[in-house]
């Protein structure tokens, strides 16, 4: 999977459901995912993690988080068709 168009976010204002994320902690990826939830006021969204196969928590304060763009079809984890709501 090619991710060469990515936009660092700073606020979960920037993020919707359905979006595709990485996030990054010291440069590494460690979730990687659609955006299921958020809770702007409090810096917190929840994905469907590709990489653990689970639901997470992410704050934004602990990470960086980048938008993947639209136009780059990302794989999507078994199951994860009917938790786009």
């Amino acid at each position: 999977m090619t991710m060469s168009e990515e936009t660092v976010v700073g606020t979960c204002h920037e993020l919707a459901a359905g979006d595709f994320i990485v996030a990054r902690y010291k440069g590494a990826v460690v979730h990687r995912g659609r955006v299921t939830e958020r809770v702007p006021d409090y810096g917190l969204f929840w994905i469907l993690d590709e990489l653990t196969g689970g639901r997470r928590l992410l704050d934004m304060a602990d990470l960086e988080i980048a938008l993947v763009g639209s136009g780059i079809t990302a794989p999507k984890a078994p199951g994860a068709e009917s938790a786009a709501a």
